[in-house]
């Protein structure tokens, strides 16, 4: 019996989070002393398909730059949101580069999250986006 695309997802995640390096959690923490309003979302594994087929796993970590009027506090309690719209765009779209299903293609990733999460925070509260790491589960080799 084959595991099921979902199944598969969830059990890189939790391996991520598991094994995700404490340094990260800093981030945020130093955007904040420079007066920089962010919300930082925890590892996500994002499936990069080809042909409609899943052929890797591309995990991201991404700090969401906020504009100085922007509630942090209201935006941070919307992190699983966030992550939700994540998932849900990267499994309608791959993000991968052309011919490298191993490395996110940036500015596309960031110009539709930016439209995605703008429905959450609504108009004129999201100044940037920070892809603060990127890692395939498959290397080319």
């Amino acid at each position: 019996m084959k595991p099921d695309r979902r199944y598969l997802l969830g059990a890189a995640a939790a391996c991520l989070c598991l094994s995700a390096p404490p340094a990260l959690a800093s981030e945020g923490g130093e955007a904040k002393k420079a007066g920089n309003a962010s919300v930082q979302l925890g590892a996500v594994a994002i499936p990069i398909s080809v042909d409609g087929r899943v052929v890797n796993y591309i995990f991201l970590n991404i700090r969401i730059n906020l504009t100085m009027t922007a509630d942090e506090a209201k935006f941070r309690d919307k992190e699983p949101y966030f992550r939700d719209a994540l998932v849900r765009a990267a499994s309608r779209t791959s993000f991968a580069q052309s011919g490298k299903d191993y490395l996110l293609d940036e500015p596309r990733f960031k110009q539709a999250m930016m439209g995605e999460w703008t429905k959450i925070t609504g108009p004129g509260v999201i100044k940037s986006i920070d892809v603060l790491s990127q890692s395939p589960k498959r290397h080319p080799y």
